[in-house]
């Protein structure tokens, strides 16, 4: 229904938390595909565990199962070690129409055995070195509460498999603000092998309140509406009320709270900050567009594609510049900005950056660090940007600028990020060259977002939507667009069939050339364009 300006809001006394979502109904995605006559998700699993099996020691953990429409599977596995998690042991395995094995796809292809798994460096050494590295890459803050937790893993991602402690530290600044940081060491030595930051965040990415009238979904509960949609999993919006989390990826202290909005006459916020429920309704509304441009244009069920809903929490901490994914809660958090930097970072493309971040995480699950960590950052670029486009808002029009309805004077940008030409931003790179995976993940990540620009528009320049690009090559060619529609269908393949951990950037050109020919033919214009828009930034 349609849904105007509000007049009277208040919030319930219960704060809604994570043992609400686990206890909310879902829905099998194999029951659509039950429905086509096509294999369930526990078919695809049991065939796919009788093709390929495992040497002694090793175990695995299904993660997701993608079905195609001719009926062919492509299930993917976690692997474990003597009972430990694996780093860069993912794997799909590919299964044709008909159920037999079709290949299959291992993030390393090394034994994953190692000689021992007891470590020799214990495990509160490895917490210090977790809260020393956290405290390095923030150097000049002064956290208040800092804490860590290792993790016993087999190290697979970086070489020759070892045994390793995977430690994420999380520490509060003097505002409350969370900061979070990973860094795997070995476990025998005690020497660093990565590290990378753990919060999955667009530094800034967010918009003011710009969306306009929107329609939403909400529930009636006694006289009063809550601010959560039946239709989407249950996907609702809470206040933090300026509160932050003591609670990251398992650490927790305790967290800020999501005290669910509520409204008397069905008609929400009044377009202005001075209303707190105005924020929510942006929220709100970017949840639901990014449901259903994942479950409309890719035929996935929600985020992990269950059908569960997530949960956003607004007017997090004071004056927070960025928002966040946080997978341990399945849900999305909004800080309000200073106000002289950034406004409030509820926009609509913020939020379908930050919960791809999500779909990233029960896919691919690009590490957050090198390369990978430009695809991650990218990925939730390039699909916030589709959303946007998907939407169709005329008050918040499709671009390929990123975060530019919040940026306020005081950032001295039009936007966070610009896809057509990254390095406007003043850091990101253009093109791919071998040290770009040392760059910070969202400046990386500038060469997936320039070739995602390159493959949907083209080269050169032009107007679209009334805002004028001008893309470079960084070979000089020139290139074609196939449009974002094949973008955004051959990235997301991409993704949730070839793309492993540790993919790199010539590993993402092989993962979307296999998509393209998966979607388009081998022999066609449009695989044709994926490579040259590779090759147009680097990728060779």
């Amino acid at each position: 229904m349609q849904h105007t300006m509000r007049r009277a809001v208040t919030a319930t006394a219960a704060t809604v938390g994570v043992t609400a979502l686990t206890a909310a109904l879902l829905v099998p995605s194999a029951a659509s595909a039950d429905h086509r006559n096509l294999p369930s998700r526990a078919t695809g699993v049991a065939r796919a565990d009788a093709a390929v099996s495992l040497p002694a020691g090793q175990g695995r953990t299904v993660r997701d199962v993608v079905t195609d429409s001719d009926g062919a599977q492509h299930v993917r596995y976690d692997r474990t070690y003597r009972g430990l998690p694996v780093l860069g042991g993912d794997m799909v395995v590919h299964l044709a129409p008909g159920g037999a094995w079709a290949g299959t796809q291992r993030a390393t292809g090394a034994d994953l055995a190692v000689p021992s798994v007891t470590p020799a460096v214990r495990a509160a050494t490895a917490a210090d070195q977790g809260v020393a590295a956290l405290r390095s890459a923030h150097r000049g803050t002064a956290f208040r509460q800092a804490k860590a937790k290792p993790q016993l893993v087999v190290d697979a991602l970086h070489g020759t498999p070892r045994l390793a402690w995977r430690t994420t530290a999380v520490g509060l600044d003097s505002l409350g603000n969370p900061a979070a940081r990973v860094i795997v060491t070995d476990a025998r030595t005690g020497a660093r092998i990565d590290a990378w930051d753990a919060l999955e965040t667009a530094a800034g990415d967010g918009a003011s309140l710009y969306g306009g009238n929107v329609p939403l979904e909400t529930t009636l509960s006694g006289s009063s509406y809550q601010l959560k949609d039946p239709t989407r999993g249950n996907t609702y919006t809470g206040d933090a009320q300026n509160k932050t989390d003591l609670c990251l990826f398992g650490i927790c202290f305790s967290r800020a709270p999501a005290v669910l909005f509520t409204d008397a006459d069905n008609h929400w916020g009044t377009g202005t900050t001075a209303d707190r429920a105005t924020a929510a309704v942006d929220a709100q509304y970017g949840t639901d567009e990014t449901w259903d441009y994942y479950k409309t244009v890719h035929g996935r069920n929600g985020i992990a594609g269950d059908g569960k809903g997530s949960y956003n929490r607004v007017h997090y901490g004071s004056n927070y510049n960025n928002a966040f994914w946080d997978d341990s809660c399945f849900c999305m958090t909004y800080g309000d900005g200073d106000g002289t930097t950034f406004g409030p970072l509820v926009a609509l493309d913020v939020a379908g950056h930050e919960m791809s971040h999500g779909v990233t995480s029960r896919t691919a699950a690009l590490t957050y660090s090198g390369e990978s960590g430009g695809l991650n950052e990218a990925t939730s670029d390039i699909f916030g940007t589709l959303v946007e486009w998907s939407a169709g808002n005329t008050s918040d029009l499709g671009d390929y600028l990123i975060g530019e309805r919040i940026v306020k004077p005081g950032f001295g940008k039009a936007a966070l990020r610009f896809m057509d030409k990254p390095s406007k931003d003043g850091s990101s790179a253009d093109c791919w060259s071998s040290g770009v995976g040392n760059l910070d993940v969202h400046y990386s990540s500038g060469v997936a977002n320039h070739f995602a620009y390159l493959l949907a528009e083209g080269s050169g320049a032009k107007t679209v939507n009334g805002v004028s690009y001008n893309s470079p090559t960084c070979n000089g060619s020139t290139v074609g667009g196939i449009g974002r529609d094949k973008l955004g269908k051959i990235w997301y393949r991409a993704l949730t069939v070839y793309m492993t951990s540790g993919t790199t950037y010539a590993g993402a050109r092989t993962a979307t050339l296999k998509a393209a020919a998966d979607l388009y033919g081998a022999s066609g214009a449009d695989y044709a364009a994926v490579g040259a828009a590779w090759s147009a930034v680097n990728v060779n």
